[in-house]
C-alpha cells in the first residue's frame, strides 16, 4: 500500500468530459519525507514511515528530533507508516503527488467532523416516531421504543440511541483523481472527504 499524508482544503467543483458538473475536494499532498524504512527481517513486517507537516523545535522532543535526524529532516507534526508499500525509496527520500495518476482511484482517512450530542433522527437518520396528527404532540424527532416489558427489563446493549456524533477516524473509499497539480502539491479527488477544511487526511493508493 502506497500513499501520503496531506491537507484537505475544500471543496470545489469541476466538469468532465460529458460536460456534468462534479463535486471534488482539493486536498494539498506531501511534500513527505521518508523517515523510516522497517523490513520483515527487522521489524517483523515491512512498511515505509513517511512524515508530514513541519514543526518548530521548541514544540518537539529530543526523541523526535533523534528520530527525523536519521533521514537528515527536521520534526514534522504527523508519522504515518503505509505497509507492504512497493515503493523504491530510500531513507530522507522525499515523495510528492508525483506518485499518482489520473484517473486512478484512491482511499482517504480522515476524522469526520465533531457534531456534538446529537438526536437520533441526526445521529442515526431515524424519520422519527411519526406525523405530527392523532394526537401527537412534540414526538417528530423522538427515538420511540427502546425496550421490551418484563422480559428482558432492560434496553440491550448497542441500541441505537441519542449520543456524541462525529470525530472518528472515517475511510471514504474509491475516490478518482481528476487533477494534478505537480508545482503546489495539489490533488483534486472526485467526492467528498471526511474531516473540516485544513484537517490531516491520509491517501492511500
Amino acid at each position: 500500500m502506497d500513499g501520503l499524508i496531506g491537507k484537505k482544503l475544500g471543496m470545489t467543483s469541476m466538469f468532465d468530459d460529458n460536460g456534468k458538473r462534479v463535486a471534488c475536494t482539493v486536498i494539498e499532498a506531501g511534500p513527505c519525507v521518508v523517515s523510516q524504512i522497517k523490513t520483515s527481517d527487522k521489524d517483523g513486517y515491512k512498511a515505509i514511515q513517511l512524515a508530514w507537516g513541519d514543526k518548530k523545535e521548541k514544540h518537539s522532543v529530543a526523541a523526535e528530533m533523534g528520530h527525523m535526524a536519521k533521514a537528515k529532516s527536521s520534526a514534522k507534526r504527523k508519522t504515518v507508516e503505509f505497509r507492504d508499500s512497493d515503493m523504491s525509496v530510500n531513507l530522507g527520500d522525499t515523495l510528492d503527488v508525483s506518485i499518482f495518476e489520473l484517473g486512478e482511484y484512491v482511499d482517504v482517512v480522515g476524522t469526520s467532523k465533531g457534531k456534538g450530542f446529537q438526536g437520533v433522527v441526526k445521529r442515526h437518520g431515524f424519520s422519527g416516531v411519526g406525523e405530527a396528527t392523532h394526537g401527537q404532540h412534540n414526538r417528530l424527532r423522538a427515538p420511540g421504543s427502546i425496550g421490551a416489558c418484563s422480559f428482558p427489563g432492560r434496553v440491550f446493549k448497542g441500541t441505537r440511541m441519542a449520543g456524541r456524533t462525529g470525530g472518528e477516524r472515517v475511510k471514504s473509499f474509491n475516490l478518482q483523481v481528476l487533477k494534478i497539480d505537480a508545482d503546489r502539491n495539489l490533488v483534486v479527488l472526485k467526492g467528498s472527504v471526511p474531516g473540516h477544511n485544513g484537517s490531516t487526511v491520509i491517501i492511500e493508493k
